[in-house]
């Protein structure tokens, strides 16, 4: 095999590699910037947003009358600010949350009491 029969199955040499291209460097831009307000909005917000959790949670643990539903509630208040918060509008968003996870909190409760009563006659305990 000669050299041209080797070229024609090599790759054809990239466009980049056969132009020259000359760099032109232009005088750096600069850009003023300005500080931001000094407390940030979603500080404010965040704030807020604590004061309606805490008030939505008391609301929700005076009216209680079982002390095993204390920490699942809690627990509910914790999970829906979290899914509230990385929302756009958490604080709009966390009432309606919350009243879900609470609820199920309630019904996940009853429902291990059940099963904790069921398991006790079937052990005969």
């Amino acid at each position: 095999m000669n050299r041209n029969q080797i070229r024609a199955f090599a790759a054809p040499e990239p466009l980049w590699a056969r132009r020259r291209v000359t760099a032109k460097f232009v005088p750096e831009t600069r850009f003023e910037l300005r500080p931001g307000p000094p407390a940030p909005f979603r500080a404010t917000q965040e704030n807020e947003f604590e004061r309606l959790k805490n008030r939505l949670l008391t609301l929700q643990l005076d009216g209680l009358t079982r002390p095993e539903l204390n920490t699942p509630l809690r627990r509910a208040a914790n999970e829906a600010a979290a899914l509230a918060w990385v929302t756009l509008y958490p604080l709009l968003v966390f009432p309606a949350l919350f009243e879900e996870k609470a609820a199920a909190a309630v019904r996940q409760t009853e429902r291990q009491a059940r099963i904790y009563e069921t398991s006790r006659e079937l052990l005969g305990v």
